[in-house]
């Protein structure tokens, strides 16, 4: 059986390897953030919005213009809030509705 930690090196290496073999090699990513994001955003739309959510986090922080791995690091963070609070906003308002407007 798979522990935690087993996860997390699993997920190490694979980075490595993509870094590796996409030429990021500075790059360390806070799995547990990014499958925070992709998670939240699947559970609220699609299983397919995580992937892509994640993707365009990636995409908008690699766009920024940084000096340095802490530059680098507060892209991807700007960028993973603003997701997580596009989220935030839909949830809220999935709850409000409630039974409002559904065929129940």
């Amino acid at each position: 059986m798979a522990t935690p930690d087993d996860a997390e090196r699993t997920l190490n290496d694979w980075s490595r390897t993509l870094g590796q073999a996409l030429q990021v090699l500075d790059l360390e990513l806070d799995h547990a953030r990014i499958v925070e994001l992709a998670a939240r955003t699947s559970h609220l739309l699609t299983a397919d919005a995580g992937v892509i959510s994640a993707f365009m986090v990636g995409y908008a922080a690699g766009t920024v213009t940084t000096e340095g791995r802490a530059e680098t690091d507060a892209a991807i963070e700007k960028a993973v809030k603003t997701v997580l609070t596009i989220i935030e906003k839909d949830e809220q308002t999935n709850e409000q509705k409630g039974w409002t407007g559904s065929a129940q």
